[in-house]
């Protein structure tokens, strides 16, 4: 999280004396109270290399043919109509 906030690892010394001064909160919970202000959110998302993306949209795309066609196979088909049939 706090790479996420642009935060220096090497400085956190000088964030982290919350015993010598008590009314600084514990370099944790400071940095999650700042990454709920930017972002919005309590934790950051799993990460994942690129390759673990695109396999992973590769594997919805083909999930969803293969749903699409079983639903065109389940679908009864629809009979033709006679023309001598008035549709009024």
């Amino acid at each position: 999280m706090a790479r996420e906030l642009g935060l220096n690892p090497k400085k956190f010394g000088g964030l982290a004396n919350h015993k010598q001064e008590p009314w600084k909160a514990p370099l944790p919970d400071f940095i999650e109270d700042l990454y709920w202000r930017r972002f919005g959110k309590e934790k950051p998302d799993p990460v994942r290399s690129i390759e673990q993306i695109v396999d992973d949209n590769e594997r919805k795309k083909v999930d969803r043919k293969a749903k699409k066609q079983a639903d065109r196979e389940e679908r009864p088909s629809v009979p033709p109509r006679e023309e001598d049939e008035d549709p009024f």
